[in-house]
């Protein structure tokens, strides 16, 4: 990638885990922003719900993704699991095959919530569950918590078991997104990126000024983005400085935009 900006948008969305993925949840928040400004709320699509469900996202992400703009998305819940979950199942280290998987045991793309495949109610989550032990390396870096601890506070545990079948059908809608760094490291001119994010790496840096948490944590994960390219250091995050073992495990566990 250039010095010159590589996107025309910038998407930061809070995301959240409760209840179904047709519940309308006021911890569901969209912040969008081109070159030219910092970001504004996007909000729902008209309807008597006064906020986002994660149906509407996944499904407002594949119409954005499907325009010629090249936009760059940054979800904050893990979108992988660190490589003992591979090993211990046996897995292929290839996303793809994980995200088809992870659904199958846990098809929370379905009108359930996480804690019924938890509480095995619905699904087969006992036969793909990890330890809150393990953390990838990114999240090492980042200090974040890992993406099996759940109920704990700044848990992402049930965002990400609740988003990655969403991941899973925006990939299968928008052939042409480039889901970074599973599809790999570099991403090829005018192409939209979908990356993992972690707003509290940012938060702090941007005055809150009437923003709810939530709303605050999607906008700054956008205005991070927005600065980061015009400002020409986005290229240096998509391209952090790693082992080789390093990069070998990220490529299957994925990592965290922003973190170098």
């Amino acid at each position: 990638m250039s010095g010159l900006p590589a996107f025309d948008r910038y998407i930061g969305i809070d995301y959240s885990g409760a209840e179904t993925p047709k519940s309308s949840l006021q911890d569901l928040r969209v912040y969008m922003a081109d070159r030219n400004g910092p970001p504004s709320e996007v909000p729902p699509p008209p309807s008597l719900r006064k906020y986002w469900t994660r149906r509407e996202i996944a499904e407002w992400l594949v119409k954005r993704l499907s325009e010629k703009q090249p936009t760059l998305v940054g979800i904050d819940h893990g979108f992988s699991f660190p490589l003992q979950y591979f090993e211990k199942y046996r897995l292929a280290h290839d996303w793809p095959t994980f995200l088809d998987d992870f659904q199958r045991h846990w098809p929370t793309d379905e009108d359930i919530y996480v804690d019924f495949v938890r509480d095995g109610l619905h699904g087969n989550g006992a036969a793909r569950c990890g330890s809150s032990r393990w953390r990838r390396i990114t999240e090492e870096r980042a200090g974040a918590k890992s993406v099996f601890h759940f109920d704990v506070p700044g848990s992402v545990a049930k965002s990400t078991h609740a988003g990655l079948p969403w991941l899973r059908y925006i990939r299968q809608q928008v052939t042409t997104a480039h889901f970074w760094p599973f599809d790999g490291w570099d991403v090829p001119p005018g192409r939209s990126v979908v990356a993992e994010v972690y707003s509290s790496l940012w938060r702090r840096g941007f005055a809150q000024e009437n923003r709810t948490d939530d709303q605050h944590d999607a906008f700054s994960a956008a205005e991070w983005m927005r600065r980061s390219d015009l400002a020409g250091t986005l290229a240096n995050f998509l391209a952090p400085a790693l082992t080789p073992a390093e990069l070998e495990a990220a490529h299957v566990e994925g990592w965290i935009l922003g973190i170098a």
